[in-house]
């Protein structure tokens, strides 16, 4: 999954972004509010960080901006304790939640879950495609026989877009910008690695390819 983490705070950003990564996203950061706006127009994020407190334009700005121009990235705005008017500020411009400073980076994992489940109209936190359960808390996917396997972080990345987005057509790039950040992105052929990977563990049918096209995980199991 790709985040952009928008904080102008560098030791908070160091402190922030090795759980992140660990729990599966490729994350971008933006160190200011004009960055932050023009990563948020050019670019697809499957979920946004936002510090309000930001130099050069506001988070609020930014927010609007892109709202304006129908940019829809779930956002969740980091916020001081006491400024409940921001929180009030921050959701009417747009934000999907907010969190306020200091806090637990467990209820920041937890939010961002859940906002994204929202977004792919997911109830459940363990996902369910093509035969699999995956638990993202623990990186770990159950096949249709009910074997449990570990998976690698690339291997989670790629397995957990595929199922969010079961049923679409996901071109090689695509995949790519959601498992590695912008400064360590592969040839796209490195995909094809880590799909044949899941496809040895969960099947061949797990992922079907479209030539030309890119990548399907079908929502339900099919013969292999």
């Amino acid at each position: 999954m790709r985040l952009l983490l928008v904080e102008d705070d560098l030791a908070q950003i160091e402190r922030l972004k090795p759980d992140l990564q660990r729990a599966g996203y490729a994350v971008e950061e933006a160190h200011n509010g004009i960055d932050a706006e023009f990563w948020g127009l050019e670019e697809t994020f499957d979920a946004v960080i936002l510090d309000l407190g930001l130099p050069q334009k506001s988070g609020l700005e930014v927010l609007k901006s892109w709202r304006a121009a129908g940019r829809d990235h779930p956002v969740l705005i980091l916020t001081a304790r006491d400024t409940w008017h921001e929180r009030v500020d921050g959701l009417k411009a747009g934000a999907d939640d907010y969190l306020g400073k200091p806090f637990h980076i467990e209820e920041l994992l937890a939010r961002l879950e859940a906002l994204i489940r929202r977004r792919h109209g997911q109830t459940d936190s363990c996902l369910r495609a093509g035969g699999v359960i995956l638990d993202p808390d623990r990186q770990q996917a159950t096949d249709a026989a009910g074997t449990t396997h570990q998976l690698t972080g690339k291997e989670f990345r790629l397995l957990r877009y595929l199922m969010l987005n079961a049923d679409k057509v996901l071109s090689k790039s695509q995949l790519s910008e959601h498992v590695y950040e912008e400064d360590q992105l592969r040839d796209s052929n490195v995909i094809e690695v880590y799909i044949n990977r899941l496809r040895h563990r969960f099947g061949k049918s797990l992922i079907e390819t479209r030539r030309g096209q890119g990548y399907v995980l079908p929502s339900r199991q099919t013969a292999a």
